[in-house]
């Protein structure tokens, strides 16, 4: 029920999905490829540093064990994820998917420990390495099946808006970059004969891979302490803009936040204080439809309905007002810095055109 008044709340549980959808089939296939071809790759390079013995290579094996078990982990969270809200979970479960994330970038941390390790030893105890040819060869293959994977992926997870998906995507890129780098190493260590060289490249792999990790722990971080989103915020302001009526004299408080692939809004709507409570819950009815459409049936939007007050009469622009004190001087442009004010933009400040 929808009503009008300062201190009266609308919910709108908007367009709640029923899986299996079309985008979920397409997040679950894409992980399951992940994940046999991912298990496939660290079998190669596993492979490749047995038959060569290379602490680089061992390093870039290592890091594969972390693509596996990140795959098998968000493919865990993509599913949950995708549950409706329930009674137990009333605003859905996508903060799974933030816990994904910050799991691997974890798991990728650990990695990187055991990385060290090993650069270290080969560094300060350097070992002949055997069939480099081979294992380069192995590599080259593997780098660039993990390539197309890692674009893959980053594109299905963004055309689904599936957060695991990106980050699974962005990890495989980054283990391509580190095989790159490996390749360069190992190639450098075959032509020069300088084995401690290999520790060195080793070493640098483990860098490489902490930076990744800490960026995906602080975008999980990020997420699930529901920092603001300018990119969402702007995307809604740019959608009340084009749909704006003039009944609709203002809006403030504009909040937004991503649970997984829903979205939860909620704002203040400035209405005339004169406009029947029916037709206020019409116009409520009207804005849902716009944002169901528009996010396909996963937001849920809460609309609180302030009535207007003398000083918003600058910037109204209802030709048919029978209250009006002012004359209307010009209308506000709704843009996610007017949007996400804590006051009427009428009440206090000057009416842009």
């Amino acid at each position: 029920m929808t009503h009008a008044g300062h201190d009266n709340m609308t919910p709108a549980n908007v367009g709640v999905p029923v899986p299996p959808t079309a985008a979920l089939k397409t997040e679950v296939s894409a992980m399951l490829t992940a994940l046999v071809v991912g298990a496939a790759l660290m079998c190669g390079k596993f492979y490749a540093y047995w038959i060569t013995g290379s602490s680089a290579l061992l390093s870039d094996a290592l890091e594969s064990i972390i693509n596996v078990v990140a795959s098998g982990f968000a493919l865990g969270s993509v599913l949950l994820s995708a549950k409706p809200p329930d009674e137990s979970h009333p605003y859905g479960h996508g903060k799974i998917e933030f816990f994904s994330a910050g799991f691997e970038g974890a798991l990728i941390i650990l990695a990187a420990v055991g990385i060290f390790w090993q650069g270290v030893r080969q560094l300060f105890n350097p070992q002949a390495l055997q069939q480099l040819e081979i294992g380069l060869l192995l590599l080259f293959a593997v780098g660039l099946v993990n390539l197309v994977l890692g674009i893959v992926l980053i594109r299905v997870g963004k055309r689904t808006r599936s957060l695991p998906l990106v980050a699974d995507g962005k990890h495989i890129l980054t283990d391509v970059y580190t095989s790159a780098a490996v390749l360069v190493g190992v190639g450098l260590v075959y032509f020069s004969g300088w084995l401690w060289l290999d520790g060195v490249v080793a070493c640098l792999v483990g860098v490489n891979i902490v930076i990744a990790g800490v960026r995906l722990v602080r975008e999980a971080f990020i997420g699930l302490m529901d920092t603001s989103d300018p990119d969402l915020l702007d995307e809604i302001s740019g959608l009340l803009a084009r749909h704006r009526k003039s009944v609709w004299i203002d809006v403030h408080k504009l909040r937004a936040l991503r649970s997984g692939k829903r979205v939860h809004v909620d704002f203040h709507l400035i209405m005339p204080r004169d406009l029947p409570l029916e037709e206020g819950h019409r116009q409520v009815k009207d804005l849902e439809k716009i944002f169901h459409e528009h996010f396909g049936g996963l937001a849920e939007v809460l609309i609180h309905l302030d009535p207007c007050t003398d000083p918003e009469c600058p910037v109204c622009w209802l030709d048919s007002c029978e209250i009006r004190q002012e004359r209307k001087k010009g209308q506000r442009q709704w843009h996610r810095d007017a949007l996400t004010g804590e006051s009427p933009q009428g009440a206090n400040q000057p009416p842009k055109v």
